[in-house]
């Protein structure tokens, strides 16, 4: 199991460094580059800059250089000086914008993810143990309306009910009175208020996905030949469940935390527009449509690098739940 963390750790460097160039080469693929979005910006305010000028601001820069000299600075930097580059809409380091805005972006994620998992296993091991059942069916009409109700619309609407029976629509993730204030434990709670909306529209759609999964999954389990065995023995129904059927048919739901986290940042940014949050997903948006290369491509890196550790966080429970896994690890 030790060894096969270690190579799946040293894999992972090659893994990094492959994604790192495909990103920087993706986000060079827009024709024109922060110059160009920049001079037709000040051209709508009616200053409009001259070739001479957008080529200096390109050298200044470094944007007249090829792109494989821009990327070995950029990797250069990042491994020496851990220096992601420079926002040019913000007008400060990376590092400074992604500092500002990625602590309560990780905090609502990761919030809403626990929200995901904590609801979608119990209700699904519910509606499959409860076949049928008022209870099941209950469920399964939330789980089907959550997956088809757009995220914004969901927004929209809680943001409506909140105003209409509490007097605030609970917009952004501070009231005024806190915005700007000092943390304290009346600013955590106000934060933790604003946060449920957030927390139930993002994660609604995964909620009842993962719901369906966990589902289908135990339907399957609960009659194998060991469930069966277990129930002739005499053992109490709910030893059964959790003992034999709910730990096989966690398997897939483990296994999606590689992606789960990643697709909540972006499922957030259309949320986070919407309901005014002060998120990476806003932040993300903008950079590309100004085409501010450095901060665009740091996002995109980290979150691949989310995906490649969620993935062996995913292989790493996968094998402390399942003892078959284990069994292939220690052979492998």
């Amino acid at each position: 199991m030790l060894r096969y963390i270690v190579r799946r750790c040293l894999l992972m460097i090659p893994v990094v460094f492959v994604i790192s160039v495909i990103v920087f080469y993706i986000i060079q693929l827009p024709p024109g580059d922060f110059v160009s979005s920049y001079a037709a910006k000040m051209a709508t305010a009616g200053d409009v800059m001259t070739t001479q000028e957008m080529q200096q601001m390109r050298a200044q820069y470094g944007l007249d250089q090829h792109w494989l000299v821009q990327y070995f600075f950029w990797a250069k930097n990042i491994v020496l000086h851990f220096d992601f580059g420079y926002s040019y809409n913000f007008n400060k380091p990376v590092t400074a914008v992604i500092g500002q805005f990625l602590p309560l972006t990780l905090v609502v994620s990761i919030v809403t993810m626990a929200f995901t998992y904590l609801v979608a296993i119990p209700v699904g091991i519910y509606s499959a143990v409860k076949q049928y059942t008022a209870g099941d069916y209950i469920f399964t009409a939330i789980g089907f309306l959550g997956m088809a109700t757009p995220h914004f619309l969901l927004a929209v609407i809680l943001m409506y009910l909140s105003y209409v029976y509490f007097g605030d629509p609970l917009l952004g993730l501070f009231s005024e009175a806190y915005a700007n204030s000092a943390w304290s434990f009346a600013k955590v709670l106000d934060l933790l208020k604003h946060m449920i909306i957030p927390i139930v529209v993002i994660g609604l759609a995964s909620t009842a996905e993962l719901i369906r999964v966990m589902r289908g999954q135990m339907l399957e389990e609960l009659n194998k030949p060991n469930v069966i065995t277990a129930r002739a023995k005499g053992l109490s129904e709910m030893k059964i469940i959790w003992k034999y059927p709910t730990r096989a048919a966690m398997n897939p739901i483990i296994s999606t935390i590689g992606w789960s986290l990643t697709h909540i940042f972006t499922g957030s940014t259309i949320t986070a527009i919407v309901l005014n949050l002060p998120l990476q997903g806003p932040v993300m948006y903008n950079a590309l449509l100004a085409q501010d290369m450095y901060l665009a491509g740091t996002w995109l890196f980290f979150m691949a690098i989310l995906t490649v550790l969620g993935t062996l966080i995913s292989d790493i429970l996968l094998a402390w739940l399942d003892p078959k896994v284990r069994t292939e690890y220690k052979g492998g």
